[in-house]
């Protein structure tokens, strides 16, 4: 039987170079990782060379990639048309960045406006939780109300009100109607788990008579339509929060970070028929470089108008000053390098079939894995939607974080690991992203390597 001690022996044989450099990493940086997510053990693979669907370490060894920077790489690594825009604009430019407002602010922009239902006008972040943390503060200030709702396994980022029952112990979470507010962080205070409220996705009444009963404390309602990027809200799920959150004056904020552009080029909203108030962006939206936006209803977002208002950081100007006005800035907003990678990544997708092949390349593997898996009668499902997916050792059906309790969490660590080894990347435990550079070669390599990996786990020939 394959254990967690032979699965640490065979990665530490072919990383040993990965090892060394992580330790010496954790000299300088806590951890030895610059975000807690890079991490799992026995220690993180450190990469010096990626191309297309494949990855490199240090120690030479080759993956193919099913992470792409958790999602955002939607045409793979180093994508010959983001590089010629990124080239490009630099060198028509003559620098990096204006400090100023330039053209592409408004082409993106008025991309952005183009393709998603619930964007009338867009502001620049510099990545996805900046952006989930504006179209907060954006709701609070709009509305006059200081709390918020969140659903229980959903993540908007590392942040003092979100960091809450995003993997909380089932244990504290109370019950599945009416979960409890669980800190993930140490450094939270009382009030952030007072002014954060926690909704059961995917039950509708549940939610109902939680936002019945806050509505006059509730500025908005922030989650994923899709959670965790693969787990789909239901349908009639979607159309009733809409409804409930218009009634009763609550504002929904859809966090499309990892869903924009991986479902279809509008995000889950145009597939939902769903017009959010306020809308979350980033990931594939920078083309790999750090990039967020919030974008939503001119009502909504013109309170940030700064011909409403005085500059803040202009001292001694004592110009009238409507207390409404809601400040937002920051120096690298709307970066034109950035702004180039995420145009030239929108037009890649926007092209005659490209969406519509990463699509079916991503059903093709869910549907080879699924076949190979039965054929070896072990219980598994894929679930997801686009171009993500997950793959859950279970037959129940998986509606909400809690669900997941149902499945076989060891085995699916231990052949992750083992497909470490044999050459198929993706963080231990995380969800499979794809992008329009996998081939059906990667596909059928994968699929040979979970094959192997099943046999050297579970013994089977």
């Amino acid at each position: 039987m394959y254990t967690e001690i032979m699965q640490s022996e065979h990665m530490s044989d072919k990383t040993r170079v990965s090892y060394e450099a992580y330790q010496q990493a954790k000299e300088v940086i806590p951890g030895g990782v610059t975000a807690n997510i890079k991490y799992f053990d026995p220690h993180p693979i450190v990469m010096k060379e990626a191309h297309g669907s494949r990855l490199i370490d240090v120690d030479g060894n080759k993956y193919i990639d099913y992470l792409l920077c958790y999602g955002a790489l939607v045409l793979g690594h180093g994508h010959t048309a983001v590089k010629e825009a990124v080239n490009e604009q630099i060198n028509q430019t003559g620098t990096f960045i204006f400090g100023s407002p330039h053209n592409l602010e408004y082409e993106m922009a008025r991309k952005l406006v183009d393709l998603f239902p619930g964007i009338d006008m867009v502001r620049y972040t510099n990545s996805g939780l900046e952006a989930t943390l504006l179209s907060i503060r954006l709701a609070k200030a709009y509305t006059g109300k200081r709390k918020v709702a969140k659903f229980e396994g959903h993540y908007h980022g590392g942040y003092d009100e979100m960091l809450i029952s995003v993997n909380p112990d089932l244990d504290e979470a109370g019950e599945a109607s009416t979960p409890n507010a669980v800190p993930e962080s140490s450094g939270l205070g009382k009030e952030d788990l007072d002014n954060t409220i926690i909704l059961p996705f995917n039950d509708l009444e549940g939610t109902r008579r939680i936002l019945t009963e806050r509505q006059d404390e509730l500025s908005a309602v922030i989650l994923e339509p899709i959670q965790s990027g693969f787990i789909p809200a239901d349908e009639s799920f979607m159309k009733g929060l809409r409804e409930i959150t218009e009634e009763l004056g609550i504002l929904l904020i859809f966090d499309e970070v990892k869903t924009g552009f991986r479902l279809t080029v509008g995000g889950a909203q145009s597939l939902y028929n769903i017009e959010p108030d306020i809308t979350s962006l980033g990931k594939v939206l920078g083309g790999g470089f750090p990039v967020g936006a919030v974008g939503g209803k001119k009502e909504v977002m013109n309170i940030m108008a700064p011909d409403r208002g005085k500059d803040i950081l202009t001292a001694g100007v004592k110009d009238d000053v409507k207390d409404d006005i809601m400040f937002h800035s920051g120096t690298y907003n709307g970066h034109p390098v950035v702004l180039a990678a995420g145009l030239a990544t929108i037009q890649e997708l926007e092209k005659p079939n490209v969406m519509q092949n990463l699509l079916e390349k991503t059903n093709l593997l869910r549907q080879q894995l699924e076949l190979l898996y039965k054929n070896y009668s072990i219980t598994m499902q894929t679930v997801g939607m686009g171009s993500i997916f997950n793959i859950i050792f279970t037959d129940y059906e998986i509606k909400n974080y809690r669900d997941l309790n149902h499945a076989n969490m060891e085995l699916r660590k231990q052949l992750d690991y083992e497909l470490l080894n044999q050459g198929i990347y993706t963080k231990p435990m995380n969800r499979y992203s794809m992008s329009i550079a996998h081939t059906d070669e990667d596909i059928q390599q994968t699929v040979q390597a979970h094959e192997r990996a099943i046999k050297l786990v579970l013994g089977r020939s």
